[in-house]
């Protein structure tokens, strides 16, 4: 039988090729191949234990053995003492010497036979003429006997499993090695473009810093724009399909000592090294002129992305630094609009430092609640009442001071803010606008909260808790709502004008403008973008716009207001083009609900004085 030891070695021989590796990265030791031993070593032991008792078994049965035999003699020579020579004891004579001998299975057979020990019975001339026999078996070579053949077969069922275990255990080994290198790939490979993974390219741009002599190393962050969008469109399928044309186009526009990566989820990253000042704006073109390149996934394509780039050792030493203040370059890049190109430099790290306090700042505020709503009055074309108001928000921080709203409103619509701080503003300006029965209150609605499923919900639970009538209520929202996603836009914006409110269409004219939207879209006013207003009596072809702009919204059956109206003359044209209501800074700044309290109930003590 192949002793422990023995095994051991050609188990370990077996093995090595195969599965080393596997044993080093994930733990498989001497405790794993003594579990895998254990039954061979248990069956050993048993057979060993055996062979033992075996041997002490024999032993003592010699032992017991020559003691009988003296004690039968020692018997029988006291039975002849006391009552001569016999021939053949009968059954009371056998019992009597039995029980001095101490045998209590001893007969007399003239011819005996089995397995029984056996003693001669002399006459007095030497004859035999008879023996004794009695039982050859001890109390302990009776139990081994019982025990042997059940030991046996144990030891013969466990070492047929340790074989069993060994043989599958050899199979485990060398698929463990087959797959050693597929664990391998999995670790540092992107499973759906085949590109280095996150872990992967930190890895490289670790060796690549490490290495480097001179020079410098670029590292470049490319998050894909509106990718979102692209699954909506052709789902996951779809969406994997044409993520792994632009890695492929990427690939091939890349220089060849560049390496590309899949860094996140619609994210890319490259690692290049390089001499020259512009080697960093050359990698971007390429990267930019890759993207270009159209996709054929159910239709066309066209993805663009935004770039951001750091490099070593004038950005970091490190490679967490380095992809750090590329992914601060990235989402400068990503805040500047699409197909944007940002190189690290300090000011976006401190733009980054900024932004960062300005979030948790309006978090809190958000909670407290502690900002201030003015409102800036909407006058009628013609007489110069004031028809109306527009809700704009306005945040006075503890240590800052006013924060423009063209810094916030931004931050809040990324960072997953704006719903709560737009419901903060249409609770207050309803509530205010409850008070003043005479007056229009118009609420801008930011793109995420037309996206908030729960916005109609909300509009009509305000307008029901302030009292306010639906019908003085204005909600103002852009082109941005439109282009995004315009079948979810127009059921949310049909909703809300079921409840009774107005839908206006804000800077008309700043964007694409499409004529379609205001067949498909149903708005109750347009206002004409201040850029129009401002170049009034300046630019030849403005008048003749706005002029346009307003028999347009008339033929639809809409009303139209001009903001940003700062003088008297612009007043009068715009007037004399047929606008129904204007506002801006000639009518009134925004101010204060206080403010518009006065100016309410001025004319009511008036009349009554």
């Amino acid at each position: 039988m192949m002793t422990a030891a023995a095994a051991r070695e050609w188990w370990a021989a077996l093995r090595r090729p195969h599965a080393a590796a596997y044993d080093n990265q994930h733990g498989i030791g001497s405790v794993a191949r003594l579990a895998l031993f254990a039954p061979l070593l248990l069956a050993g032991a048993i057979l060993l234990c055996a062979a033992i008792g075996f041997a002490v078994t024999q032993v003592s049965e010699a032992r017991l053995e020559a003691a009988q035999h003296a004690s039968l003699q020692r018997a029988l020579g006291e039975f002849h003492a006391e009552f001569g020579d016999v021939d053949a004891p009968d059954d009371a004579q056998l019992r009597r010497i039995a029980r001095r001998a101490g045998l209590g299975d001893l007969r007399f057979d003239a011819d005996p036979a089995g397995d029984r020990q056996i003693q001669s019975l002399h006459d007095p001339r030497g004859r035999i003429v008879g023996w004794f026999s009695w039982d050859a078996a001890g109390a302990l070579t009776s139990a081994m006997n019982k025990l042997w053949g059940g030991l046996a077969a144990l030891a013969l069922l466990l070492a047929m499993c340790g074989l069993f275990a060994l043989r599958a255990s050899q199979r485990l080994a060398l698929s463990l090695g087959r797959s050693s290198e597929a664990v391998q790939k999995l670790h540092s490979q992107d499973l759906l473009t085949g590109l280095p993974n996150h872990r992967a390219m930190l890895e490289k741009l670790n060796e690549a810093v490490s290495r480097r002599r001179s020079g410098m190393v670029i590292f470049t962050r490319i998050d894909l724009d509106g990718f979102r969008e692209v699954n909506d469109a052709l789902g996951r399928a779809g969406g994997d399909a044409v993520l792994t044309n632009i890695a492929e186009h990427l690939r091939a526009g890349l220089p060849a000592e560049a390496v590309l990566g899949r860094f996140e989820e619609d994210e890319f990253a490259v690692i290049m090294a390089a001499d020259g000042a512009g080697a960093a704006a050359e990698l971007s073109e390429a990267l930019r002129a890759a993207l270009l390149r159209p996709i054929f996934v159910d239709r066309m394509w066209q993805i663009t992305g935004g770039i951001g780039v750091a490099q070593a050792p004038e950005d970091g030493v490190s490679a967490e630094e380095i992809a750090r203040r590329a992914g601060l370059a990235l989402r400068a890049a990503k805040r500047e609009g699409r197909g944007r190109t940002r190189s690290f430099a300090p000011q976006v790290e401190s733009d980054y430092a900024e932004r960062r306090f300005l979030l948790r700042e309006l978090q809190s505020a958000i909670a407290l609640q502690s900002f201030d709503v003015h409102y800036q009055p909407i006058v009628a074309a013609g007489g110069s009442a004031v028809v109306g108001v527009e809700a704009l928000l306005r945040w006075t921080h503890a240590t800052r001071g006013p924060i423009a709203p063209a810094v916030f409103i931004p931050l809040a619509e990324q960072s997953g803010l704006m719903s709560q701080l737009g419901e903060i503003v249409l609770r207050r300006a309803l509530a205010d606008g409850a008070r003043w029965p005479s007056l229009s209150m118009a609420v801008n609605l930011s793109p995420v909260q037309i996206r908030d499923r729960w916005l109609v919900d909300l509009v009509r639970a305000v307008i029901a808790e302030t009292g306010i009538a639906s019908s003085r209520v204005v909600l103002e929202v852009t082109e941005g709502i439109l282009i995004d996603n315009a079948q979810d836009a127009r059921v949310r914006l049909e909703a809300l004008r079921e409840l009774g409110v107005r839908i206006a269409l804000d800077d008309f004219g700043s964007g694409y403008s499409s004529l379609s939207y205001l067949q498909t879209f149903p708005f109750d006013q347009l206002k004409i973008d201040r850029a129009f207003v401002a170049s009034l009596g300046t630019s030849p072809n403005v008048g003749a716009i706005i002029q346009s702009i307003v028999t347009l919204g008339h033929a639809l059956g809409m009303k139209v207001l001009a903001e940003g109206v700062e003088s008297d003359e612009q007043r009068v044209l715009l007037r004399l083009a047929g606008c129904d209501e204007m506002q801006g800074y000639l009518f009134g700044r925004p101010v204060p609900a206080a403010e518009i309290d006065k100016a309410v109930t001025a004319p009511a003590r008036s009349a009554a004085g």
